[in-house]
């Protein structure tokens, strides 16, 4: 199947949306890089001109249905290959990736193709999972075309998350131990775990203090795992509260603190 037509973009507008994945954390943050080959890879950033992908998150109810704008805003072209992969997520927030789940199918309108430089080119997905919830990644591998320059492949995600209903959060699957500001090492430490069949998503972190609230990236909660935060906290006042902000609620938690 063919893919959209490429058409040219500027080059000084790069996709500043972020990764999530696994969490990578929330939509504005930058895409995380896997090194998954023996050759070096370039670390970037979406704050780079160079390769991107947009977006790097989509949320579905039932089946996905969705499309992807790949980016050369180099000036050398760009070969793409596609690859949709499964994924895990461990308690430091840290993705686990494996081939596609069987019970998972995905379509794509292409898994390869070239991109001129300033050109961004449109794939077409479409998945059905046996079951909801579900979520997977696309993988895009941008290489070099030309032997003669650098062999350099860049890895940047596409990551899809299906549920079985519209996320909203319920105070009973969520377990959460105490929010503990350590004031020697100023950080604030706390583990939640969701222990419910359902895909849930913390879409950001805000942290009170007396006369200041700091945000961090949200994350996902996938069906029964756990999750271990760890915020540095640099401001003079101390932490009074953690306030996890879901999709239609929010859970407050007091901050007690630890001298040792």
């Amino acid at each position: 199947m063919l893919g959209w037509p490429a058409r040219r973009v500027p080059r000084i507008d790069p996709n500043m949306e972020g990764a999530d994945i696994p969490d990578y954390g929330r939509r504005s943050t930058a895409s995380p890089v896997r090194k998954l080959f023996a050759i070096p890879l370039l670390l970037v950033s979406y704050c780079c001109h160079a390769q991107t992908v947009s977006p790097l998150i989509e949320q579905y109810q039932g089946q996905a249905q969705g499309r992807i704008a790949l980016t050369n805003n180099t000036l050398i072209p760009q070969v793409v290959v596609l690859e949709p992969k499964s994924f895990s997520i461990s308690p430091e927030g840290s993705g686990v990736y494996r081939p596609l789940d069987p019970g998972i199918h995905v379509k794509l309108s292409s898994m390869s193709f070239r991109i001129e430089p300033g050109l961004t080119h449109y794939v077409f997905y479409q998945a059905k999972p046996d079951k909801l919830p579900a979520w997977f990644t696309i993988y895009a591998t941008f290489s070099t075309v030309n032997p003669a320059d650098p062999v350099v492949r860049i890895l940047l995600p596409h990551t899809v998350y299906m549920y079985s209903r519209k996320p909203h959060w319920k105070e009973d699957t969520l377990e959460v131990k105490q929010a503990t500001y350590f004031s020697k090492t100023r950080k604030i430490v706390c583990d939640l775990a969701n222990t419910s069949p359902d895909l849930e998503r913390v879409e950001e972190v805000l942290i009170n203090a007396e006369s200041k609230t700091m945000t961090a990236a949200g994350f996902p909660m996938l069906p029964g795992s756990e999750r271990h935060l760890e915020m540095d906290w640099k401001e003079t006042d101390p932490p009074r509260a953690v306030i996890l902000r879901m999709d239609r609620s929010s859970l407050k938690l007091s901050v007690i603190f630890d001298d040792h």
